[in-house]
């Protein structure tokens, strides 16, 4: 099994660097940490926090935007591409079952993300520690924010896979995966901000709102990071949720995500039909 799953890996990198996706992922995230590693190490004076650990809580900003985005456009036309160029009954017919499929494409992605977040982030932190040698006090907060960003990465990988099973066709699915993109990362939290403001944090939605912020793999990815780091005044008003949730239970919601998402893509691939 080990091997069908790495011959499936294999074959989809090669498809990623000949569609040069990986040059496009190392690209954007390498120019997009560097601008925020200039940007956001201003106020380290004022927090009294290395400077790398002020990058850290800027890249945070940054990857949850960026990495669910990759995640979705590369993983978005992994079954309705196959559908549409008439290749998945050719695929089926070889002595690969769908889950290995899924297995070995989830990993050539998830290599993907791997050495773009690993660049982008090994540029940021070799600029903070140029400028400021104590910056390397920030690297175990850095090192966080690189696996936390493959959990993140692998949950949109597994929403990716499911809309492409259920679409069956590439424009289809593209199109979703942008509304999830949008809901997910920039529409669900001005949902929960409203909210707040509407019902002041009172009643059944405050009670409610920490398990609707765990409801969400990007919110749960942030929240840890931020508890976690001694910059969580640089972010973005979160200081005050990510206090308020215990670092084990974003970690957990982090760890649950991509699980959930792979186990639904599994048993959406098994009704596509060739």
């Amino acid at each position: 099994m080990i091997g069908r799953i790495l011959a499936t890996t294999g074959a989809e990198l090669r498809i990623a660097l000949r569609n040069r996706w990986l040059a496009i992922a190392v690209a954007m995230m390498a120019v997009f940490a560097l601008v925020l590693s200039a940007a956001g190490s201003a106020p380290t004076g004022a927090l009294g926090a290395d400077r790398l650990s002020v990058v850290v809580a800027s890249l945070t900003s940054l990857a949850v935007y960026l990495v669910p985005l990759l995640a979705l456009l590369m993983s978005f036309d992994a079954v309705a591409g196959e559908v549409e160029r008439g290749t998945l009954p050719l695929l089926l017919t070889y002595p690969v079952a769908r889950a290995e499929i899924l297995a070995g494409r989830l990993l050539a992605h998830l290599t993907i993300l791997a050495l773009a977040v690993g660049v982008g982030y090994g540029l940021a932190a070799v600029a903070a520690i140029a400028v400021d040698g104590g910056a390397v006090a920030g690297l175990p907060a850095l090192w966080r924010l690189f696996w936390t960003s493959l959990l993140l990465g692998a949950s949109f990988l597994g929403a990716g896979y499911v809309i492409s099973a259920l679409s069956r066709r590439p424009s289809g699915a593209a199109g979703l995966a942008i509304g999830i993109w949008l809901v997910a990362v920039v529409l669900y939290d001005l949902g929960l901000l409203a909210a707040l403001v509407a019902t002041g944090g009172e009643g059944a939605f405050g009670a409610a709102l920490p398990a609707l912020l765990l409801g969400n793999p990007a919110d749960s990815f942030r929240l840890y990071n931020l508890a976690a780091s001694e910059a969580t005044a640089a972010a973005a008003g979160l200081g005050g949720a990510a206090n308020t949730i215990p670092p084990w239970a974003a970690l957990t919601s982090l760890l649950v995500w991509p699980v959930l998402m792979l186990a639904l893509a599994s048993l959406a691939f098994r009704r596509v039909t060739p």
